[in-house]
């Protein structure tokens, strides 16, 4: 008999196979970027390292997301009330001072998080892709940095605000002047801005400490947080920059000749208010430099070729620079050496002094010489292979730079600066080729692996035989694959063949393809195609495309509505217009859900202008649309009646069904859209509430009231997963007296309760989802149940036509006796699943995934789930909450990949009375005895939670493949990488769920069944169908 450990452990043998390739590709192509310990000093003195310092003192303010246009002199037009010709302090300066005060369009290198940006901000380095993994809890910097020179140039550190920087910093700042505020609390729009402005202006003014510090650091976060929580487009937003533009005049008044002024974003945002990936409007910060002391350029600055760029929108360029480019000009005006892995160049306004620009070409020779020390540091490193391609090119723009005449030289140097900066950006992630095929090479074995199981378990006979000893097979070769490899690897290394791979990842790959190569000895593929295999092929070569990548939301439901022809064929032939009937109607009800689901969306930045935000209510605006508000309270009605309803179809509402619908899963669905409700309200400001109302704590109070439905609605199903109503009545009289037992929901005994679990599924996922997302959600049940329906009835016809065309008198009992048609392949041990009905449940899962405001770019990640249960951020929920928003909606998809085995599928066959045959005159052949299909729907759930897995993992190889191909494209940041990490961690929530839902759900469900049911074998001359006096009957379907 099959096992649910045999099952469970072959998927999580492709699991492990999975996990081993995503592992080994993502070494390969997402390495850190090397770091150097090494610190700049000034120990040659034939060659200075700084300047005389201009300033004293300096003050760094940064404004958390102050996007280039806030502080504009000409923003885009039409212009915004809300953000744009409010924070108008620095333009007005630099109109009245242009020797004193500079305002530039500053590029901030992406991830554009505030961590990574941190870290660029002090080192003057590039940060990596892979970086952004650590915002949610980063480091120290271990790397040169200006917070380090001023350490060892005895300088006091005072700082106030996002308590980011004491997770780099722990140790540098003054005890006595660190105030450090929660950097998380999206909702908290005031606390930290107004924490540093407590004591910020003390520190400039009168305290005991007005004159212990040199270096002053204040972060506010009230912009970004803005941004976050109602987006740019808002009166709240013009308020926050009113109460920055009163802070900076306030700072310029009470700024002494001594010290420096600098003040910057440290990224953008887009329309929605999120940053995260490269966008232009991510990218453009504002960049403010202030002295109110001595003048920084001289009124004879000649004009030089300065690099403008037009911010989007904008009618005429601006002054644009790098980000990194405040680190060596900041470290040469406050008289301090260059961090050594600076890769800015110093900006020339801010050092052309005199008419020669002596003190410029200095700044210049300084830096570039910095520069070239940490590029050859770099080259002798175990890393400096690497910069082969680009050395020599290097090497000419240094000579060049040396030898060139004294006017010439600081074009030279800045030439030789960008040539530095643009190829260590190009070495954001260094590639380990053979690793990243090493990788490919595993995803591509588990796919076809799995294929081979896939097709195993098409017949239960087959399976048993196979899987008595697949456990040991598997065992050995792994053992033998990982010694073959450690020793290869051991004598191969001796020739330093394989830098860059360890003793660990050889053994990795060495036992995965040799249990997969065993694996496939066993159980080889076959070819065999359907009329979804070509969707399959298409969605995963497809990713080799930039523009598919970009529409891949759009093509999603074409895909799912072209897996609709083969039921509509079937329909055109049933044998029964009931049939026909069922199968058109729900094929309907699935396209117009597909259709309307596909409603709903998120632009990417390369969509636009022929793409329009219907997830908010406007592309500028993080609230949901006018109708969604007015539909979200109904949807949570509905979703649970209309469950209940399609469970009633087979009469199987009764039992775990009629606790958990109607009074455990309203309340948790209804509690879920309230909160949004109550955020909405809170967010927007439109509605005016008594101040002793706090809608924080009654936001929390409901999303734990949900939580705590679907726990209990979680341990009620486990204590009783059935959803039968057993009923018993004495016919007859005497010795022909019987017991029959009447079992309503009889037919869909394993699906019921399945499907009550995943509804309890339904109701986190549905409170971390936004209210567009939740209507989404609702209209992707409809979706799920509609394609279950169309499953069943497909399968009625066909095996009814089958039958007819084998044996019509036979067919025709059943028919008459309420039995279905598909029993007979289940009798036979033959698993009806097919591919043609598990790839529209996977499509439907990545549609689940865009249709709730998501796409494969990092700003599209929605933080606000991640205080749904708190007002601050809170570990390990915050982050699981962000993680449910954002692939809940998918993985509850693929939940469902057991149901499409085990929907309507009786526990016990009964097979019907056989007509007269001619041998045996009138007389009917006695009915077989009830068998159980526990085995058999097992099977068939695996089969289907195989075929959902396949679907992912082919989609994870061909994102890996275009990664990997075009690593050197000008948008593999942009494009194929964030497209390969969506489809890595996608296949492994799905290996998790389905692996969750056949040890809890499918598991659980046939043991109590198979219980229930457990019959004696029939005794020689009792009736057909009874035993010891007993006569089961089962209900017919509605």
């Amino acid at each position: 008999m099959v096992t649910m450990f045999r099952t469970s452990w072959i998927l999580l043998y492709l699991t492990f196979l999975h996990l081993v390739g995503i592992y080994l590709f993502t070494r390969g192509f997402l390495l850190s970027r090397l770091s150097l310990s090494t610190v700049a000093s000034c120990t040659d003195p034939a060659f200075p390292c700084t300047l005389k310092p201009t300033h004293k003192r300096a003050v760094l303010l940064i404004i958390d997301s102050l996007r280039f246009d806030f502080l504009s002199p000409h923003p885009p037009e039409p212009h915004s009330p809300y953000h744009h010709n409010v924070l108008t302090i620095p333009r007005e300066l630099t109109a009245k001072q242009p020797r004193n005060s500079f305002l530039f369009n500053a590029h901030a290198d992406p991830p554009t998080v505030t961590l990574q940006r941190i870290k660029a901000l002090v080192t003057g380095s590039l940060p990596t892709f892979v970086d952004i993994g650590h915002n949610f809890g980063g480091a120290s910097i271990a790397e040169d940095s200006i917070i380090q020179q001023l350490q060892l140039a005895n300088k006091s550190i005072a700082f106030m605000g996002d308590d980011t920087w004491l997770t780099v910093f722990p140790t540098a700042f003054h005890p006595e002047m660190s105030h450090d505020f929660d950097s998380f609390n999206v909702e908290d729009l005031h606390t930290v801005d107004n924490g540093v402005i407590a004591n910020l202006f003390p520190l400039l003014t009168n305290s005991t400490h007005a004159h212990s510090w040199d270096f002053l650091i204040g972060h506010f976060l009230g912009v970004d947080h803005v941004g976050h929580r109602v987006g740019p487009d808002h009166p709240t937003m013009r308020g926050k920059q009113q109460q920055m533009n009163d802070v900076l005049k306030r700072v310029v008044d009470a700024l002494d000749k001594d010290t420096l002024l600098v003040v910057l974003g440290d990224h953008g945002m887009d329309r929605k208010g999120d940053h995260g990936g490269d966008g232009d409007l991510e990218v453009s910060s504002g960049l403010w430099i202030y002295s109110k002391g001595p003048a920084l350029s001289s009124k004879n600055q000649p004009t030089l070729n300065l690099p403008h760029k037009t911010f989007p929108g904008e009618p005429s360029p601006h002054r644009w620079v790098q980000q990194i480019d405040l680190v060596p000009t900041l470290s040469l005006l406050l008289g301090l050496p260059i961090p050594f892995n600076n890769l800015g160049t110093v900006i020339p306004e801010l050092f052309w002094r005199d008419r020669s620009g002596s003190e410029y070409t200095k700044a210049l020779d300084i830096n570039a010489r910095q520069v070239h020390a940490y590029l050859d540091t770099y080259r002798n490193s175990p890393s400096g292979g690497e910069l082969d391609g680009m050395w020599i090119a290097l090497e000419e723009y240094w000579a060049r730079f040396r030898s060139g005449r004294p006017k010439e030289k600081p074009e030279a140097a800045v030439d030789y600066n960008r040539l530095a900066l643009e190829t260590c950006r190009s070495l954001w992630a260094r590639f380990n080729p053979a690793l990243m095929v090493g990788g490919l090479g595993v995803i591509a074995l588990s796919l076809i692996v799995g294929w081979g199981i896939y097709e195993r378990s098409h017949s239960l006979g087959e399976w048993e035989i196979w899987t008595t000893s697949l456990v040991g097979m598997i065992g050995l070769s792994t053992g033998a694959g990982a010694a073959l490899a450690a020793v290869a690897h051991t004598l191969v290394g001796r020739f330093k063949l394989l830098d860059g791979i360890t003793l660990y990842q050889s053994v990795l790959f060495g036992a995965s393809v040799s249990s997969g190569v065993r694996v496939l000895i066993s159980a080889p593929p076959k070819l065999r195609i359907s009329w979804t295999t070509p969707i399959l092929l298409l969605h995963s070569i497809a990713f080799l495309s930039n523009s598919y990548v970009f529409w891949e939301d759009r093509i999603v439901p074409f895909f799912l509505l072209f897996t609709l022809v083969p039921p509509l064929l079937t329909a055109m032939s049933a044998p029964t217009a009931r049939l026909r009937y069922r199968i058109l109607t729900f094929a309907a009800i699935f396209a117009g859900c597909v259709r309307l689901v596909s409603i709903s969306t998120v632009c990417r930045e390369e969509q636009q202008p022929w793409c329009n935000v219907t997830f908010f209510s406007g592309s500028g605006a993080a609230e949901p649309p006018v109708l969604v508000r007015f539909l979200l309270i109904p949807a949570a009605v509905l979703v649970p009646y209309g469950i209940r309803r399609v469970l009633a179809m087979s009469r199987s509402d009764n039992g775990i069904a009629s606790l958990v619908l109607p009074y455990v899963l309203p309340p948790a669905l209804i509690t879920g859209s309230v909160y949004w409700l109550l955020e909405w309200l809170d967010a927007s400001g439109v509605y005016e509430y008594p101040a002793f109302l706090d809608l924080r704590w009654a936001r929390s109070t409901l999303a734990w009231t949900s939580v705590v439905a679907v726990l209990c609605g979680i341990a009620l199903w486990i204590l009783v997963p059935v959803a039968l109503h057993i009923s018993s009545e004495r016919t007859g009289a005497g010795a022909s007296q019987k017991t029959e037992v009447r079992v309503l929901g009889f037919a869909n005994a394993y699906g019921a309760p399945f499907a009550v679990l995943w509804a309890l599924f339904l109701a986190p996922v549905w409170l971390a989802a936004q209210p567009s997302a939740q209507i989404s959600l609702a209209l992707i049940t409809i979706a799920l149940f509609a394609h279950l329906e169309l499953i069943d009835a497909v399968r009625d016809a066909r095996a009814l036509q089958a039958s007819f065309a084998a044996n019509p008198a036979g067919a025709l009992a059943r028919l008459q006796q309420g039995g279905t048609t598909t029993e007979v392949a289940h009798e036979q041990g033959v698993v009806a699943v097919t591919l043609d009905e598990v790839v529209p449940l996977a499509l439907l899962a990545r549609l689940a995934f865009f249709a709730s405001g998501h796409q494969a770019t990092l700003s599209s990640i929605q933080w606000k789930s991640a205080f749904v249960l708190t007002s601050t951020v809170s570990y390990p929920l915050s982050p699981l909450l962000v993680i449910l928003n954002s692939f809940g909606p998918t993985t509850l998809v693929a939940l469902a990949a057991s149901l499409i085995g085990i929907w309507n599928v009786a526990p016990l066959s009964v097979v019907p009375d056989a007509p007269p045959t001619p041998d045996r005159g009138t007389t009917p052949a006695p009915e077989a005895p009830p068998k159980s299909q526990a085995q058999v729907a097992m099977l068939a759930a695996v089969r289907a939670a195989l075929g959902t897995s396949q679907y992912f993992g082919g989609l994870l190889l061909g994102s890996a493949l275009s990664a990997a191909l075009l690593r050197r494209h000008l948008m593999v940041w942009k494009v194929f990488a964030p497209r390969y990490m969506l489809g890595a961690v996608e296949l492994l929530c799905v290996d998790v769920v389905v692996l969750v839902g056949l040890w809890l759900g499918v598991g659980r469900i046939v043991k109590r069944i198979t219980r229930v049911f457990e019959l004696p074998a029939p005794k020689a001359g009792s009736s057909g169908g009874s035993t010891d006096g007993q006569q089961l009957v089962k209900n017919d379907r509605i």
